[in-house]
Protein backbone atom coordinates (compact mmCIF):
# COMPACT_ATOMS: atom_id res chain seq x y z
CA UNK A 1 0.00 0.00 0.00
CA UNK A 2 2.82 2.41 0.84
CA UNK A 3 4.50 1.54 -2.47
CA UNK A 4 1.30 2.39 -4.34
CA UNK A 5 0.87 5.70 -2.47
CA UNK A 6 4.46 6.80 -3.21
CA UNK A 7 4.11 5.85 -6.87
CA UNK A 8 0.83 7.76 -7.27
CA UNK A 9 2.23 10.80 -5.42
CA UNK A 10 5.36 10.86 -7.56
CA UNK A 11 3.33 10.46 -10.75
CA UNK A 12 0.95 13.29 -9.83
CA UNK A 13 3.80 15.66 -8.93
CA UNK A 14 5.71 14.82 -12.10
CA UNK A 15 2.64 15.27 -14.29
CA UNK A 16 1.91 18.69 -12.75
CA UNK A 17 5.55 19.68 -13.22
CA UNK A 18 5.50 18.56 -16.85
CA UNK A 19 2.46 20.78 -17.47
CA UNK A 20 4.35 23.70 -15.92
CA UNK A 21 7.31 23.08 -18.22
CA UNK A 22 5.01 23.05 -21.27
CA UNK A 23 3.42 26.34 -20.16
CA UNK A 24 6.85 27.91 -19.71
CA UNK A 25 7.92 26.74 -23.17
CA UNK A 26 4.81 28.01 -24.94
CA UNK A 27 4.61 31.48 -23.37
CA UNK A 28 6.90 34.47 -23.97
CA UNK A 29 6.93 36.23 -20.60
CA UNK A 30 10.38 35.00 -19.56
CA UNK A 31 12.13 38.29 -18.80
CA UNK A 32 11.02 41.93 -18.71
CA UNK A 33 13.35 44.63 -19.90
CA UNK A 34 13.20 48.35 -19.15
CA UNK A 35 15.62 51.23 -18.70
CA UNK A 36 13.47 52.94 -16.05
CA UNK A 37 10.83 51.84 -13.55
CA UNK A 38 7.68 50.01 -14.64
CA UNK A 39 5.29 53.01 -14.67
CA UNK A 40 7.67 55.16 -16.71
CA UNK A 41 8.35 52.41 -19.22
CA UNK A 42 4.65 51.69 -19.70
CA UNK A 43 3.93 55.39 -20.36
CA UNK A 44 6.84 55.57 -22.80
CA UNK A 45 5.92 52.26 -24.47
CA UNK A 46 9.31 50.80 -23.60
CA UNK A 47 8.34 47.93 -21.31
CA UNK A 48 9.30 44.79 -23.18
CA UNK A 49 9.06 41.08 -22.54
CA UNK A 50 11.17 38.42 -24.15
CA UNK A 51 10.67 34.70 -24.48
CA UNK A 52 11.92 31.80 -26.54
CA UNK A 53 9.77 32.59 -29.56
CA UNK A 54 8.99 36.33 -29.57
CA UNK A 55 9.78 39.77 -28.21
CA UNK A 56 6.78 41.81 -27.05
CA UNK A 57 6.14 45.46 -26.21
CA UNK A 58 3.57 46.28 -23.52
CA UNK A 59 1.74 49.61 -23.44
CA UNK A 60 -1.59 50.72 -21.90
CA UNK A 61 -3.48 50.18 -25.17
CA UNK A 62 -1.26 47.78 -27.09
CA UNK A 63 0.39 44.41 -26.70
CA UNK A 64 2.56 43.82 -29.75
CA UNK A 65 4.83 40.84 -30.34
CA UNK A 66 7.47 40.20 -32.96
CA UNK A 67 8.39 36.60 -33.67
CA UNK A 68 12.01 35.52 -33.41
CA UNK A 69 11.98 33.61 -36.69
CA UNK A 70 15.56 34.16 -37.89
CA UNK A 71 17.28 31.13 -36.44
CA UNK A 72 20.83 31.91 -37.58
CA UNK A 73 20.83 35.45 -36.20
CA UNK A 74 19.57 34.53 -32.72
CA UNK A 75 21.98 34.54 -29.77
CA UNK A 76 23.38 31.21 -28.63
CA UNK A 77 21.57 31.28 -25.29
CA UNK A 78 18.18 31.60 -27.04
CA UNK A 79 18.84 28.69 -29.39
CA UNK A 80 20.19 26.50 -26.59
CA UNK A 81 17.27 27.34 -24.31
CA UNK A 82 14.84 26.46 -27.09
CA UNK A 83 16.50 23.09 -27.67
CA UNK A 84 16.57 22.23 -23.96
CA UNK A 85 12.94 23.17 -23.38
CA UNK A 86 11.78 21.21 -26.42
CA UNK A 87 13.74 18.17 -25.18
CA UNK A 88 12.17 18.60 -21.73
CA UNK A 89 8.66 18.66 -23.19
CA UNK A 90 9.34 15.57 -25.33
CA UNK A 91 10.90 13.60 -22.46
CA UNK A 92 7.73 14.00 -20.41
CA UNK A 93 5.63 11.82 -22.73
CA UNK A 94 7.61 8.54 -22.52
CA UNK A 95 8.30 9.18 -18.83
CA UNK A 96 4.59 9.51 -18.07
CA UNK A 97 3.71 6.44 -20.14
CA UNK A 98 6.34 4.32 -18.39
CA UNK A 99 5.18 5.38 -14.94
CA UNK A 100 1.52 4.74 -15.80
CA UNK A 101 2.35 1.27 -17.14
CA UNK A 102 4.16 0.48 -13.88
CA UNK A 103 1.03 1.01 -11.79
CA UNK A 104 -0.20 -2.15 -10.00
CA UNK A 105 -3.67 -1.68 -11.50
CA UNK A 106 -2.27 -1.88 -15.06
CA UNK A 107 -1.61 -5.41 -16.31
CA UNK A 108 0.15 -6.26 -19.55
CA UNK A 109 0.87 -9.64 -21.14
CA UNK A 110 3.84 -11.48 -19.58
CA UNK A 111 4.15 -8.73 -16.98
CA UNK A 112 5.56 -9.15 -13.49
CA UNK A 113 6.51 -7.02 -10.51
CA UNK A 114 10.21 -6.75 -11.42
CA UNK A 115 9.41 -5.43 -14.90
CA UNK A 116 7.00 -2.87 -13.42
CA UNK A 117 9.66 -1.64 -11.01
CA UNK A 118 12.16 -1.31 -13.86
CA UNK A 119 9.66 0.74 -15.86
CA UNK A 120 9.00 3.02 -12.91
CA UNK A 121 12.71 3.64 -12.36
CA UNK A 122 13.30 4.50 -16.02
CA UNK A 123 10.33 6.88 -15.90
CA UNK A 124 11.68 8.52 -12.74
CA UNK A 125 15.10 9.03 -14.35
CA UNK A 126 13.46 10.61 -17.41
CA UNK A 127 11.53 13.03 -15.19
CA UNK A 128 14.77 14.02 -13.45
CA UNK A 129 16.47 14.62 -16.83
CA UNK A 130 13.44 16.69 -17.86
CA UNK A 131 13.81 18.84 -14.76
CA UNK A 132 17.54 19.34 -15.32
CA UNK A 133 16.99 20.48 -18.92
CA UNK A 134 14.39 23.00 -17.77
CA UNK A 135 16.54 24.28 -14.90
CA UNK A 136 19.54 24.87 -17.17
CA UNK A 137 17.37 26.70 -19.71
CA UNK A 138 15.51 28.89 -17.22
CA UNK A 139 18.75 29.88 -15.48
CA UNK A 140 20.83 30.51 -18.61
CA UNK A 141 18.19 32.56 -20.45
CA UNK A 142 17.89 35.44 -17.94
CA UNK A 143 21.68 35.57 -17.56
CA UNK A 144 22.09 35.90 -21.33
CA UNK A 145 19.33 38.51 -21.52
CA UNK A 146 20.93 40.55 -18.76
CA UNK A 147 24.28 40.55 -20.54
CA UNK A 148 22.67 41.60 -23.83
CA UNK A 149 20.37 44.34 -22.50
CA UNK A 150 19.11 45.73 -19.22
CA UNK A 151 17.05 43.14 -17.35
CA UNK A 152 14.42 44.50 -14.99
CA UNK A 153 12.57 41.47 -13.62
CA UNK A 154 11.62 37.86 -14.23
CA UNK A 155 8.40 37.00 -15.99
CA UNK A 156 5.61 34.53 -15.33
CA UNK A 157 7.07 31.92 -17.69
CA UNK A 158 10.30 31.63 -15.71
CA UNK A 159 8.40 31.04 -12.47
CA UNK A 160 6.25 28.41 -14.18
CA UNK A 161 9.41 26.67 -15.40
CA UNK A 162 11.05 26.75 -11.97
CA UNK A 163 7.97 25.37 -10.23
CA UNK A 164 7.57 22.71 -12.90
CA UNK A 165 11.23 21.69 -12.59
CA UNK A 166 10.94 21.39 -8.82
CA UNK A 167 7.82 19.22 -9.07
CA UNK A 168 9.46 16.97 -11.68
CA UNK A 169 12.55 16.56 -9.47
CA UNK A 170 10.39 15.76 -6.45
CA UNK A 171 8.23 13.34 -8.39
CA UNK A 172 11.19 11.64 -10.09
CA UNK A 173 13.04 11.00 -6.83
CA UNK A 174 9.82 9.82 -5.18
CA UNK A 175 9.29 7.30 -7.97
CA UNK A 176 12.90 6.10 -7.70
CA UNK A 177 12.47 5.59 -3.96
CA UNK A 178 9.49 3.24 -4.44
CA UNK A 179 10.69 -0.13 -3.16
CA UNK A 180 7.86 -2.62 -2.82
CA UNK A 181 7.53 -6.39 -2.47
CA UNK A 182 6.04 -8.69 -5.06
CA UNK A 183 2.45 -9.42 -3.97
CA UNK A 184 2.52 -12.70 -5.89
CA UNK A 185 5.33 -14.17 -3.75
CA UNK A 186 4.22 -15.19 -0.24
CA UNK A 187 6.38 -14.09 2.66
CA UNK A 188 7.92 -16.57 5.11
CA UNK A 189 5.43 -15.60 7.77
CA UNK A 190 2.60 -16.96 5.61
CA UNK A 191 4.43 -20.07 4.32
CA UNK A 192 3.52 -23.51 5.64
CA UNK A 193 4.95 -27.02 5.36
CA UNK A 194 2.50 -29.85 4.65
CA UNK A 195 3.26 -33.21 6.32
CA UNK A 196 2.34 -36.18 4.16
CA UNK A 197 1.84 -38.72 6.95
CA UNK A 198 -0.06 -36.58 9.45
CA UNK A 199 -1.89 -34.38 6.94
CA UNK A 200 -1.29 -31.23 8.97
CA UNK A 201 0.14 -27.87 7.95
CA UNK A 202 3.04 -26.59 10.05
CA UNK A 203 4.99 -23.33 9.73
CA UNK A 204 8.01 -23.40 7.44
CA UNK A 205 10.30 -21.23 9.58
CA UNK A 206 11.34 -23.66 12.37
CA UNK A 207 13.46 -26.42 10.79
CA UNK A 208 12.82 -28.67 13.81
CA UNK A 209 9.15 -29.14 12.84
CA UNK A 210 10.21 -30.53 9.49
CA UNK A 211 12.53 -33.08 11.06
CA UNK A 212 9.93 -34.22 13.60
CA UNK A 213 7.22 -34.71 10.97
CA UNK A 214 9.54 -36.88 8.89
CA UNK A 215 10.35 -39.13 11.88
CA UNK A 216 6.74 -39.62 13.00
Amino acid sequence: MAHMCRLVTGSAASCAGWVGVIVATATNDWVRTCEYNVATCVRMDELGTRGLWAECVISPALYHCQALSQMLSLPAYVQTSRALMICACLLGLPAMLLVLMSMPCVRLQNDNFAVKQQRARVGGVLFILLALCCIISTVWFPIGSHQEEHLMSFGFSLYAGWVGSGLCLLGGFTILCCQGTDPGVPSRDNSFYYSRQRGTATPLDPPANHAKSERV
